[in-house]
């Protein structure tokens, strides 16, 4: 009988016969790793665990708790969810069902939305499809026939995906099936429905098929699916907290902010609360910039078309909105670099003036689908704390440093110290030389290296005009946000023409690098409000202190201590509606006020306050003077 050479990740060998499938070489290797397979690995190509051996090959086992696994794990659960819609609603055209950062999601063509009872009927049938433990079998046909197939079951969504796989060269169509369900795949899954042991359907919406406005608008299912039921509710319940750190959610509670859609889509108007806040973020921004060496510097909201047409942004169809000014076209910015460019190109540099640091709030546009709108975090107007420094090759990778470190600072003042980090490439579309971006891609690195950061590299995904840092940040739930991004940029100073003089008297092209340390401010807003769950330290908050008259007889002397405290800058309201004390003191708890002060007749009389903490509870009454003066300190030692 012939013999195969298995070959496996700590080198060791093992023979067996020709036609043994991965799965029986998991079962020879050991129970564990038979019972939490998922998948092979063979010469670096994931398969099912069906898969027969032939030839000497190197095969690695996946299991259920890699991130390969899993994935595997979820989108054979996209299936057997696809499956049971389509048992419950014969109609239902299945499209894409991918897995997805900690779940999975299904797209399907229906005449009427899912609702939530639907999810529970959908969850019941999918249990009889578990327990049926139907094997998931592969079969590779020929286009002409996976197009048969769907074409008889009237569905033209799975007919384009076979079309653009044939265009693409594909001679070989693969197809999955578990029982009468057939489904256009890749694969590679699960051996049987079985080994599926904890799911949930978790909510429903509106997609549009292919993610394009013009095309028919689908119901997406999103559910998630993990190895055991314990891993399945600790994931529940962080969820259940997401929800309530939602920054929309919290938005509307804490009146921080409102979007109107009759006034256009993506668009933010902040309510005094959310004003403050961002105020007291960007003024500390500007502050820690001034600080570092940069100069604020100001630019219009409208530049004329050739300028975007120079920078590139209009040959990269960048989603920017245009207007006509007196039959001349103008861009309304979605960046801000541009802008800085003109004024260092405004008078003769010299390299003693390198570097130069533009720093500017610059408020963009970008005509971001509304299917993609998303609080602030996906929104059409926002603000960067946007910054181009001009300097020479020799100095790149010491301002390099100095951005991420700056970055860091910034971060971890606002309770943000965990991040993973990005090196990204060029992408397809990309401006300049090969030899221009290895320079670039070199000074990230080499910055990286001397900041001590751990980073990956993602291939392609740079900016058109440079290679990037992206730094995501890790907030209270693990969950990651976009965060920091570095570029450096060979391109736009030679596209601008752009020079300083050398100590050689001859012209130089100067490096631009383009960076945020916070990003876009709305988004970065979004990201502290569901980290700290609204409740703002004390030198964010916009109340920082409430003052709750008991009888209106102490309004007066409420409204005394609240104008000395104004006078020290602390942040204060007078609760001086008709409402008994414990309605008061609900309301401000509800509003995550840090301090409560209590005044009532014995109060007035000694000139006292009766204090309540947020953080620490009933402190009883103390002296007004003593309370100010306490609470002055840590409002200035948490703000510097």
């Amino acid at each position: 009988m012939a013999q195969s050479t298995i070959t496996l990740p700590d080198e060791s060998t093992m023979q067996v016969a020709a036609g043994t499938t991965a799965a029986e070489i998991a079962e020879t290797i050991g129970p564990a790793l038979a019972r939490d397979a998922v998948a092979a690995q063979i010469n670096g190509q994931t398969v099912d665990l069906s898969t027969p051996i032939g030839d000497d090959v190197e095969l690695a086992i996946v299991t259920v708790d890699s991130a390969e696994g899993l994935e595997i794990y979820r989108h054979s659960a996209a299936h057997v969810m696809a499956d049971a819609v389509v048992r419950l609603f014969p109609e239902a055209k299945p499209t894409i069902g991918p897995a997805i950062a900690d779940g999975f999601y299904y797209d399907f063509a229906v005449d009427e939305p899912f609702t939530e009872e639907d999810l529970t009927r959908i969850e019941a049938e999918m249990d009889k499809i578990i327990a049926a433990d139907l094997p998931f079998t592969r079969q590779d046909v020929s286009p002409a026939e996976a197009r048969a197939h769907f074409e008889q079951t009237d569905n033209a969504y799975k007919v384009e995906l076979i079309d653009e796989l044939v265009e693409e060269g594909e001679q070989n169509i693969s197809l999955y099936q578990h029982g009468d369900f057939v489904d256009l795949c890749r694969g590679p899954h699960l051996p049987a429905t079985g080994n599926i042991t904890a799911f949930k359907l978790l909510s429903v919406a509106g997609a549009y098929w292919r993610g394009d406005e013009s095309n028919p608008m689908l119901q997406r299912i999103y559910g998630t699916a993990y190895p055991d039921q314990k891993m399945l509710d600790d994931h529940l319940k962080r969820i259940d907290e997401a929800k309530a750190r939602d920054h929309r959610k919290l938005g509307r509670e804490l009146k921080l902010f409102s979007f109107f859609e009759e006034a256009g889509a993506g668009l933010v108007y902040y309510h005094p609360n959310g004003a403050m806040l961002r105020q007291l973020v960007t003024d500390f921004t500007i502050k820690e910039h001034l600080k570092r060496g940069y100069e604020l510097v100001r630019t219009p909201h409208l530049i004329k078309s050739t300028i975007w047409e120079i920078s590139g942004h209009a040959q990269q169809d960048y989603p920017m909105y245009y207007t006509d000014v007196e039959g001349q076209s103008y861009g309304i910015k979605p960046m801000n670099c541009p802008g800085h460019i003109l004024i260092y190109n405004s008078e003769t540099r010299s390299y003693r003036d390198l570097p130069i640091r533009y720093f500017e709030l610059g408020t963009v546009y970008r005509h971001e689908r509304s299917g993609v709108l998303h609080g602030l975090l996906r929104v059409r107007g926002f603000t960067q704390d946007d910054a181009h420094i001009f300097c020479t090759p020799e100095q790149l990778t010491d301002e390099i440093v100095g951005v991420i470190e700056f970055a860091q600072d910034m971060l971890s003042t606002f309770g943000f110290d965990e991040y993973e980090v990005l090196l990204a490439t060029k992408p397809d579309k990309a401006m300049g030389t090969d030899e221009m971006w290895e320079q670039g891609i070199e000074a990230l690195a080499a910055a990286l290296e001397e900041c001590n950061m751990d980073y990956q590299i993602a291939p392609k995904e740079g900016a058109f005009y440079g290679p990037k840092i992206d730094i995501a940040i890790k907030d209270a739930l693990g969950r990651l946000w976009d965060g920091p991004t570095i570029q450096c940029d060979f391109n736009m100073p030679e596209r601008f023409d752009i020079t300083y003089v050398g100590p050689d008297g001859q012209e130089h092209r100067p490096v631009m690098v383009h960076r945020v340390v916070l990003a876009g401010i709305e988004r970065f807003l979004g990201a502290l409000i569901e980290n700290c769950a609204g409740d703002f330290p004390l030198w964010l908050a916009p109340v920082q202190i409430r003052i709750l008259p008991i009888t209106d007889r102490n309004v007066t002397y409420a409204d005394e201590i609240a104008k000395k405290l104004r006078e020290e800058d602390l942040r204060v309201e007078v609760d001086g509606e008709s409402a008994t004390l414990q309605a008061k003191i609900r309301d401000a708890e509800l509003m995550k006020i840090p301090y409560m002060l209590v005044v009532g007749d014995r109060e007035q009389e000694s000139g006292q306050v009766a204090v309540r903490s947020r953080q620490e509870g009933d402190l009883g009454p103390q002296p007004f003077e003593e309370f100010m003066a306490t609470v002055c300190a840590k409002a200035r030692i948490q703000a510097t």
